[in-house]
């Protein structure tokens, strides 16, 4: 059974850091596009950032571009979200997700964690 679990969320004052990691495990998706999203209080779930399958292409919503930096180790079947300057209207809780292509794209994700709570203070 495929399982995608968060961890590294928490309350960060602005201007601060949090490291994101995604632990997946059932089977390997060292063939596939994975990715970040988020979702805020009151409004839709919204793209982050995506990874190819190899690492060698990356994509990020312009909100994040320059201060987020996604990452995978595929020995270890993870995924990482670096997050750096840090603003308040970056709460949200924030989901890895796993694509059925190699490729980066933004809507088609067929594995969801549960989702790791980030609060930024101001």
């Amino acid at each position: 059974q495929v399982q995608l679990v968060e961890s590294g969320g928490g309350l960060v004052q602005a201007g601060g850091s949090l490291r994101l990691s995604c632990a997946a495990s059932g089977r390997s998706f060292a063939g596939n596009a994975m990715a970040w999203f988020r979702q805020a209080p009151g409004k839709e779930r919204e793209f982050v950032a995506a990874i190819s399958w190899n690492g060698l292409s990356t994509d990020y919503a312009d909100s994040v571009k320059g201060r987020f930096t996604i990452s995978r180790d595929n020995a270890k079947n993870m995924e990482y979200l670096q997050m750096n300057s840090l603003k308040p209207e970056d709460t949200a809780v924030y989901y890895c997700a796993i694509s059925p292509v190699r490729y980066i794209q933004r809507n088609t994700y067929n594995y969801w964690g549960q989702g790791t709570q980030v609060t930024v203070s101001s």
